[in-house]
């Protein structure tokens, strides 16, 4: 198998004393401390001050409610199934309406969950939203196991249908998708 030898440029003098960019480092570090370069501060006072989050952050996972107050979560288990750590456990129930089912038990293991949010693109009926919750803190490892009270409690901040308005759910909106692409069902 042929290969090909790359040959890399010689240092100069002043890169292979690192005295210039220590310079450079020391050079920042006094601007941080004397404020000069319109930053008022690099550090963060963290629980005074809290960290801006990016609009694309996904935090804690939470259960929601529709703006009826019912639960939205029918128990199909697909977030169960697509969670690549295996933290969510779901016991369903049977249930008496147009619905069949609902959780009985939802849980999710703080400790193992990744934060990947498949289990919030997978749900059919979008139950289950990231929200903006990072400060995730327990003593014990049965603290960090949030029951499905504890998510709904985290799902309240984000609001019913997960602070969505005009909520749809998502099979209604792809099926939509597929009819225009004309990939609906023959």
């Amino acid at each position: 198998m042929a290969y090909v030898k790359v040959k890399r440029r010689e240092l100069t003098f002043a890169e292979r004393m690192y005295l210039p960019a220590i310079m450079k480092g020391m050079a920042l570090t006094f601007k941080h401390f004397v404020g000069v370069g319109g930053r008022k501060g690099v550090t963060l006072q963290y629980p005074d001050e809290k960290w801006e989050l990016p609009a694309f952050y996904r935090g804690v996972p939470s259960l929601v409610k529709d703006t009826a107050g019912r639960e939205k979560c029918v128990a199909c288990s697909l977030c169960e199934f697509v969670c690549p750590p295996r933290a969510i456990s779901i016991i369903p129930r049977e249930i008496e309406g147009v619905v069949e089912k609902a959780p009985e038990v939802f849980d999710i293991d703080m400790l193992r969950c990744i934060f990947c949010g498949y289990c919030e693109e997978v749900c059919p009926e979008e139950a289950i939203f990231m929200s903006k919750e990072y400060e995730v803190c327990g003593e014990t490892r049965e603290e960090l196991v949030f029951d499905k009270t504890r998510l709904y409690e985290i799902g309240s901040t984000l609001g019913p249908d997960g602070g969505t308005p005009d909520a749809e759910k998502k099979w209604e909106r792809l099926s939509r998708e597929q009819s225009a692409q004309g990939l609906g069902e023959d």
